[in-house]
């Protein structure tokens, strides 16, 4: 998906594994570096494709809910079966899960390479997404279940430090590729990493099984039900802000989708073996932290994905550019997480937790600022800081309540859930935002090419892209004066419509400060 960087709970992940099993010291290491390029893959995916995305509507005519698509499909699949690609690793083993997760993500890499059609590119993106609900988990348990207690939070030092830096270089490099190579680059990036990878799990990287049931049933109807609940209603967005309102197979995806959300809470309800248990919402700090995490990664996934089009496409940014102008975020981010992460022992949650989204807040409104030009120094640099403030004082406090808002035999099943909903909410962001950015874009585009008194055929040649938004391409032969008039009415167009999403971001983060200042209490138990 669009979110940079690390998801919440990832530590707490990790640190709430059980015992390890006995293991030396060199397979103990491998298993990090293993760990860290499992991370290494879905990091550099979530960041690379989005800086792709231009590249890759103009090379397919795409519009811009092709473009959603090809993001939505990694992300739905991913979100949905996030959880059972942990259960999967319990009960046939953590390493040959993480595997058959690894190949079929190299795999699906090379497909989206060779796709000759966004349809192709879609699919193939979706299997991507099976591999990568397959490896996320993987990736950490394989750290739980190798290093003791003691050793962990050394392992965990390591495992954040390499892939914060991952996620620093990662856009610069996919971004220069994209930019002075191909698209395809963007998922090619990813074949050397997982081949190696392969190689170092089946020479150095010891099997493990959960003791702790490992022939439990795996709640294959909840997942089945959370996919297609989550696909018929992202579908039914997407529809609506291509077709409007009477769409009617948008209501029909959506009415499916919603009814198939409504049994996967029912069959949780009465599951023995439940992907998502219901009743750890019960506990009023974990609902609390649960709500601020659908609300602020909703902001942050949804405005992410929109970014890049904007500097790319209206801003006039390359590749590179684009991939380097949120390593301000990433960097204050990589800096302050261990400071961060003292913050609840300090003030408790409740203050870390409403602070850092309200200072997110801020960064989004600013980055609702910038009109078409302008240094980056000045329209985005202070925005992105700000962002990137706000998240880091949000994201290790919010570990640590989710983590201690339960018991220790709960704590990593809690984590994987808080990080689950992280993921489903840029998931449904970006079909939300998708349609407000089309609604104020196609209103704002009649006013804007109007002023432009370019002829007629033209003003119809632009107007039948819309669905394109700031991918649309001028008309060969256009008269220069002419062409650079309407591009430039096509840009004011995508910024209206950018700024209200940037608003709207604004609004869910400090949405989100006010749950926690209503749900949160003092101080937690240590875990």
């Amino acid at each position: 998906m669009s979110l940079i960087g690390k998801s919440p709970c990832d530590r707490g992940v990790i640190l709430q594994g059980e015992p390890a099993a006995a293991s030396t010291i060199s397979y103990r290491r491998w298993t990090l570096v293993a760990a860290i390029l499992g991370s290494s893959l879905a990091f550099i995916d979530g960041t690379v494709v989005n800086v792709a995305l231009p590249s890759i509507q103009h090379k397919f005519g795409a519009t811009t809910a092709d473009a959603q698509w090809v993001m939505e499909s990694y992300a739905l699949f991913l979100a949905a079966l996030l959880l059972v690609g942990g259960v999967l690793g319990d009960r046939f083993g953590r390493r040959r899960i993480f595997m058959i997760g690894t190949a079929l993500f190299v795999l699906s890499s090379i497909g989206c390479a060779l796709s000759a059609t966004i349809g192709q590119l879609i699919a193939t993106r979706a299997l991507q997404g099976i591999g990568a609900a397959l490896l996320v988990p993987g990736s950490l348990a394989l750290i739980s279940a190798t290093f003791p207690q003691a050793e962990r939070g050394a392992a965990i030092g390591t495992w954040s430090a390499f892939s914060g830096i991952t996620a620093a270089v990662g856009p610069v490099i996919g971004g220069f590729l994209v930019e002075h190579y191909s698209w395809t680059w963007a998922f090619l990036v990813n074949v050397p990493i997982g081949i190696v990878l392969l190689l170092i799990c089946l020479s150095r990287v010891p099997e493990s099984v959960s003791g702790k049931n490992p022939r439990g049933s795996i709640d294959v109807l909840g997942a089945s039900l959370a996919t297609l609940g989550l696909a018929g209603v992202v579908y039914a967005l997407i529809e609506v802000s291509v077709q409007g309102w009477t769409a009617i197979s948008a209501w029909i995806a959506g009415g499916i989708g919603v009814l198939a959300l409504v049994l996967f809470v029912l069959v949780e309800l009465r599951s023995r073996s439940p992907m998502l248990p219901l009743s750890l919402f019960r506990e009023r700090n974990f609902a609390g932290a649960n709500l601020l995490t659908l609300l602020l990664y909703a902001a942050l996934g949804g405005s992410l994905f929109f970014l890049p089009l904007d500097l790319i496409q209206v801003q006039g940014y390359g590749a590179t550019a684009a991939g380097a102008a949120l390593l301000p975020f990433i960097t204050i981010m990589f800096v302050l997480s261990r400071w961060a992460g003292t913050l609840v022992d300090v003030f408790g949650p409740k203050r870390p937790l409403v602070i850092g989204p309200i200072v997110a807040g801020a960064g989004f409104a600013l980055l609702a600022m910038p009109s078409i030009g302008g240094s980056y120094w000045i329209a985005f640099f202070p925005a992105i800081c700000v962002l990137g403030l706000g998240m880091s004082i949000t994201v290790a406090p919010l570990t640590t309540t989710v983590m201690n808002a339960v018991g220790p035999e709960l704590a990593g099943t809690a984590s994987g859930v808080n990080n689950a909903v992280s993921r489903a909410a840029g998931l449904l962001a970006i079909a939300v935002f998708g349609i407000v950015l089309a609604l104020v874009f196609n209103r704002q585009l009649d006013h804007a090419l109007a002023a432009t008194q370019a002829p007629a055929d033209l003003l119809a040649a632009v107007t039948a892209q819309h669905q394109k938004l700031a991918g649309i391409v001028i008309p060969e032969g256009t008269p220069g004066a002419t062409a650079a008039a309407l591009k430039h009415a096509v840009g004011v167009a995508f910024v209206a419509g950018f700024r209200r999403v940037m608003l709207i971001s604004a609004v869910l983060s400090w949405l989100s400060a006010i749950s926690a200042w209503v749900l949160i209490a003092g101080k937690p138990k240590r875990a």
